[in-house]
């Protein structure tokens, strides 16, 4: 794919530049290179050849993710790195779990049906179709009935369920809690789409989150990227971009970026800017620039995940087959909450070395008492959720006076849950425990946790209120859009990755008809 790629040089103003390659970027550079237009993405890290590269190692996978220090602050301070940000072309798909559950209608009107949080300025049924073509044209495995919404249809079928599934499904049953093989970004036979190559079905190794040396999961260097660049595209890797150039009317004509320790400047007509919730609003703070709402880093929001862990007879071997293969959405409104909106629950499996540091950090245990309990992996299985998380003024990014090793300021990230967090976190708490005791779990234990990072340019129809318009347009600068989760009014329980990827094609078929 590199070498035959199509090269601009940074002489020539082209149409678009996109900043970043992950769930946002990636589709909306597809898009634009098929349309005929001239578009260079700008991608931070390196680009990584998983048949190659890849290895079933926690330790030597580390580099997928983005390790460059990021400040926490707040009651509940979110974790970065491996939890929630990628590096290399490809972003924090290269990681991600591949869960992939729609939005469900409900959560894009948390303003209408409690009186908190924010109001979609998107449909449902704008959204829908883009669903469908990601779901469609990236592979999505998923069940033939799916019980909360029995008229979907996925393109391949389900994949089989691990031992910490079999043993959630099983304790799901004896509560009555509806479950299904959850809807996956990875393969369960083999699949083509016009733009890329056929890829393998899985093998069930059970080091998603260490970049699939296999190519099944869907991730956008193996299916996006490649229809990209096959369109015209082309993507530069290691470049990391720090600053814009702008006209007397305030529209980008340039974007600077670092290769190798020396900067360059690609001119260019119009942005996506697509670096996620933090690299995003970090940009933007750095450079002052489309912040006249003063919104550019307000309303951070993370997922609530917590997670229940469970001991049993059997083996399990938590570590075997895809981590996350069962969900449940009968907790998107559970019956009697006193909480607005809800979550999502699934079944967790595990590699050991990220395992046995959740261990020592949500237990205490060290030494004798570590290594003992570490000895009963294979008989462990765990649950957990992705909980919404209403948008607050004291969770927000903001830039340190602490400099990173560019020379550049880093960002600090506040979070403090609320009361509707906690009395989410206590239900699921509780829910969680009921259900892997009915399937015959005991030693119980809590990883109170938090997942995925949303918010900070959040979209909306009023220019006081929000940074970009519903298509994701920069109220401010009419060349700039935004397309990643930074833009989520409301952190919806659906993990973000589909949801992101219907956004940016809506964003750059919008751009398109401009």
């Amino acid at each position: 794919m590199r070498n035959e790629m199509r090269r601009h040089p940074t002489s020539e103003t082209v149409d678009v530049v996109v900043i970043g390659t992950g769930a946002g970027g990636a589709p909306a550079l597809a898009r634009v290179a098929q349309a005929g237009r001239s578009v260079v993405a700008l991608e931070a890290g390196r680009w990584w050849s998983p048949a190659t590269e890849y290895a079933q190692d926690e330790v030597a996978q580390s580099p997928l993710y983005w390790l460059d220090e990021r400040l926490s602050a707040g009651t509940d301070p979110t974790a970065f790195g491996k939890n929630n940000s990628g590096c290399g072309v490809g972003g924090s798909t290269l990681h991600y779990g591949a869960f992939a559950p729609r939005p469900d209608p409900r959560d894009l009107l948390l303003r209408t049906e409690f009186g908190v949080s924010e109001d979609w300025p998107v449909k449902f049924d704008e959204l829908l179709p883009y669903l469908e073509e990601a779901e469609k044209f990236l592979g999505v495995s998923g069940p033939e009935f799916y019980p909360w919404d029995p008229g979907r249809k996925y393109p391949l079928p389900p994949l089989r369920l691990n031992g910490p599934a079999q043993l959630m499904e099983r304790g799901c049953r004896e509560l009555g809690v509806r479950t299904a093989v959850a809807p996956l970004l990875t393969l369960s036979q083999p699949y083509a789409q016009p733009g890329y190559d056929e890829r393998p079905a899985c093998i069930h190794c059970g080091f998603c989150h260490q970049g699939c040396l296999n190519s099944s999961k869907s991730s956008m260097d193996v299916t996006y990227l490649p229809l990209a660049v096959q369109a015209g595209a082309e993507i530069r890797s290691e470049c990391f971009v720090h600053d814009f150039t702008l006209d007397t009317q305030g529209r980008i004509t340039g974007v600077v970026y670092r290769h190798q320790g020396e900067d360059f400047r690609q001119p260019c007509r119009a942005v996506f800017l697509c670096a996620g919730a933090i690299e995003t609003p970090r940009l933007l703070l750095h450079g002052r620039l489309a912040n006249s709402s003063g919104q550019v880093g307000k309303n951070f929001l993370a997922h609530v995940a917590t997670q229940v862990w469970g001991t049993f007879a059997e083996d399990v071997r938590p570590y075997k087959g895809f981590p996350a293969s069962l969900i449940s959405e009968d907790t998107i409104r559970p019956a009697g909450a006193d909480f607005a909106g809800g979550y999502l629950t699934q079944s967790l499996g595990i590699v050991p070395v990220t395992w046995a540091v959740q261990v020592a950090r949500s237990r205490g245990f060290w030494g004798t008492r570590l290594v003992d309990y570490i000895h009963k992996f294979n008989h462990v299985a765990g649950i957990g959720i992705n909980g919404d998380c209403l948008p607050s003024s004291g969770n927000f990014l903001e830039l340190s006076t602490e400099l990173d090793a560019r020379g550049f300021p880093k960002p600090i990230v506040h979070l403090s849950f609320g009361e509707n967090e906690r009395k989410m976190r206590n239900h699921a708490d509780n829910l969680m425990r009921a259900i892997l005791a009915a399937a015959g779990g005991s030693d119980l234990w809590t990883a109170e946790r938090t997942a995925h990072t949303i918010g900070t340019c959040r979209m909306g129809t009023d220019s006081d209120r929000a940074v970009v318009d519903p298509w994701g347009r920069s109220f401010d600068i009419p060349n700039l859009w935004i397309s990643d989760n930074s833009t989520f009014p409301s952190a919806l329980p659906a993990n973000p990755a589909l949801t992101i990827i219907a956004l940016a094609l809506r964003s750059a078929d919008f751009f398109l008809r401009q």
